[in-house]
């Protein structure tokens, strides 16, 4: 096999991070809904943590927001306002609905792990 140019690793580099970006926005909706499952109930915060610690990606807060926001608009997230302990400040808690619990469920039997071949 012979090696790489410069032109071929930059265009290379280039497919592999827009199919990362891609492959990253597909699969926030199921491991979200995972780490709520998981967590909950769970502040916003420990998930955008755990989704972090789980899979290396580096999301923004906003885009976290977004997909929480689109979960509960769906019927699958639910969120309840509890005062912090220390501050009295109000804090969401997220949950699955049993809708979400379902659809988790579902999307769970449809992923495909490929085996490596040694």
């Amino acid at each position: 096999m012979a090696a790489e140019t410069p032109e071929e690793r930059e265009w290379l580099d280039h497919r592999v991070d827009s199919w990362v970006e891609t492959y990253k926005k597909s699969m926030l909706t199921p491991v979200t809904l995972s780490l709520v499952a998981a967590h909950q109930p769970a502040e916003i915060s420990t998930i955008a943590e755990a989704v972090t610690a789980a899979t290396g990606w580096q999301i923004t807060e906003r885009g976290l927001y977004r997909t929480i926001k689109r979960l509960q608009d769906s019927g699958l997230l639910v969120s309840t306002a509890v005062d912090a302990p220390r501050t009295g400040a109000k804090r969401k808690l997220l949950s699955l609905t049993a809708l979400g619990a379902s659809y988790l469920t579902g999307i769970r039997g449809h992923l495909v792990e490929v085996p490596e071949q040694e």
